[in-house]
């Protein structure tokens, strides 16, 4: 009998096309995928693997049996959400990723809310940036991930998940206390052109969009800092380091030395929960899914009460 696990393997080396690859989608060492694929050579008494150049090819029947791997582990995920849908409840473990805002600013009270509603689901939340919940999903390591699109660059998905809106999530400028546009009503981002940026760190989705929408400005931007955290961020900015796009969602309140504007042309994180299309049945996917809309309506109302959570705002 196939292995399934060894078939999961072979799936991820024809999705990323390498040994090295695959191992890093499945959290593997290169080693346990090679000794993966030697035992399903020998369950299947064919070559599977070829060297090509450098690196590795699928031979035909490793194509072959690739192929038949993605319909194997997309019916096995297809039983398992009828076997849940059956049993007509939220039960058992639900892995699920977001990013560091999303964590911050919509788990507490969704996980606070299933852990309430369905005391059976064992939700667990593991913080990775958008594009790291997407391979997740694909390779069958998440059950849900909360992902981002910005207004102006979207983030690819795949085809075969099913995305649901959660809420759109605007973003100021911020800016140290002391800066000449600190007081005004809104800003443009040109007016920046002459400052020093702090940033996501580099390949990061957000730092590309960052990149992108500087640029299509007519400036190239002075990059003085990166940080991963919006908190670090803001620390740096309070110092008087340099300026910053800063998402309203799990912002918190702002510190002092630091004041944030609205731009003139909004800019929108859009916030979206994504799934397997297969696993569209779960009970526990779609209680997960509920939880998550109903953090992301009590944030929007909190972040229209609140202004923005905006320091040092009143001229213009």
């Amino acid at each position: 009998m196939l292995n399934l696990d060894r078939l999961r393997t072979l799936s991820a080396i024809a999705r990323h096309g390498s040994v090295s690859a695959a191992a890093e989608g499945l959290h593997i060492t290169t080693s346990a995928v090679s000794q993966q694929i030697a035992k399903l050579e020998r369950e299947t008494g064919q070559q599977l693997l070829a060297k090509n150049g450098r690196g590795i090819r699928l031979t035909d029947a490793g194509r072959l049996l690739a192929d038949h791997a993605a319909r194997i582990l997309s019916q096995v995920e297809l039983a398992q959400a009828e076997l849940e849908a059956h049993r007509g409840r939220p039960v058992g473990q639900l892995r699920m990723g977001a990013f560091p805002t999303a964590a911050r600013g919509l788990f507490p009270f969704a996980l606070a809310a299933l852990r309430a509603e369905h005391p059976q689901l064992r939700p667990k939340l593991i913080e990775l940036e958008p594009d790291e919940s997407v391979r997740g999903l694909v390779r069958g390591d998440l059950d849900v991930a909360v992902v981002l699109d910005w207004y102006n660059r979207p983030l690819p998905v795949p085809e075969g998940l099913a995305k649901a809106p959660l809420l759109d999530d605007p973003s100021d400028v911020a800016m140290p206390s002391d800066h000449p546009l600190a007081g005004r009503r809104f800003v443009e981002l040109e007016e920046f052109a002459d400052d020093e940026w702090i940033s996501w760190p580099q390949a990061e989705f957000c730092h590309d969009w960052l990149m992108f929408t500087l640029r299509s400005k007519g400036f190239e931007p002075r990059i003085s800092h990166m940080a991963e955290e919006h908190h670090t961020q803001l620390a740096l900015i309070a110092a008087g380091l340099g300026v910053a796009v800063a998402p309203r969602l799990g912002r918190g309140p702002v510190p002092e030395g630091v004041s944030v504007v609205p731009v003139r042309h909004p800019m929108r994180r859009h916030i979206y929960a994504i799934w397997r299309a297969d696993a569209e049945r779960r009970p526990s996917i779609r209680a997960a899914v509920a939880a998550l809309r109903e953090a992301g309506e009590r944030v929007e109302a909190e972040t229209e009460m609140a202004g923005g959570g905006r320091r040092g705002m009143g001229r213009g």
